[in-house]
């Protein structure tokens, strides 16, 4: 059985962006994800944090065994030419803190096309360090724009180092597939590799970014134990991130847990 490994997030309500990873280890996670999100004097950016912290951060991951994604703030957005300086900061921090996934929003807006196209440079960079770039989806992207943008990075002078991020609650938002996320992952195309997920809940009426087992799959977990078996048929075995610092943070520690239950059972399988 191909091993997940489940972490937690930074999070702007949090007294400090290094709290939540202190947790992390604490508990026994064994992924964490540093996502840039000042909102003015909340949050933070790369910019916080100097040599000697990124150094700390890299040692800890390391000597516990964590894995390390970064999510690019989302104020970068590969179409805006402005905002590359964004990304190539938060790119930057994960190649400092020995990240080996950065994770970034498809934004469609002018197209499919456009973004894989915008989106190519960077991916050259990632590769060139030797880190993985998931695309995730986001409430206003259906499954058909990344069924175009990944049939258009297979092109000849498109590359093979990029995969998908599914935000499960994204998936649940979409237009296309509102309170169905089962439907959201059948319309993908099955030859999408997916790298990455973000889990959190809602019930369909806005982002919530409810604690695992807190919305719909407390009261009834079976889609979930579906979700599961179509992330084991598409072969996934890399970091589930729960995206959100509740209270009380044990929250994490119960999501955590069951959700391993879930995977690890003989029936999900």
């Amino acid at each position: 059985m191909k091993k997940i490994r489940i972490g937690n997030q930074t999070s702007f309500s949090a007294p400090t962006p290094v709290l939540p990873f202190e947790y992390a280890i604490e508990s026994g996670f064994d992924a964490f994800e540093w996502f840039p999100d000042r909102h003015g004097a909340a949050g933070w950016d790369p910019g916080c944090m100097d040599a000697g912290t990124r150094r700390y951060i890299r040692d800890r991951a390391a000597a516990h065994d964590i894995a390390l994604s970064v999510h690019v703030s989302l104020q970068g957005n590969p179409l805006e030419a402005r905002t590359h300086g964004i990304i190539l900061r938060d790119m930057d921090f994960a190649r400092d803190i020995g990240a080996g996934l950065v994770n970034i929003h498809l934004y469609a807006e002018r197209g499919p096309d456009d973004y894989a196209a915008a989106l190519m440079p960077f991916a050259g960079l990632a590769a060139e360090a030797g880190i993985s770039l998931a695309i995730e989806n986001t409430p206003l992207t259906p499954p058909g724009d990344f069924n175009r943008v990944f049939s258009r990075l297979r092109e000849p002078g498109g590359t093979a180092h990029v995969g998908m991020c599914l935000d499960l609650g994204h998936a649940n938002l979409c237009g296309h597939t509102r309170n169905d996320y089962l439907r959201f992952i059948d319309l993908l195309d099955p030859r999408i590799p997916v790298i990455h997920i973000h889990m959190h809940e809602n019930f369909g009426d806005c982002d919530s970014h409810l604690p695992l087992f807190t919305g719909p799959a407390g009261k009834d977990p079976l889609g979930l134990g579906e979700f599961i078996k179509r992330m084991k048929g598409r072969g996934f075995s890399g970091s589930v991130i729960l995206e959100q610092w509740p209270q009380p943070p044990l929250l994490l520690n119960e999501a955590r847990d069951r959700l391993y239950y879930m995977w690890n059972e003989k029936g999900a399988s």
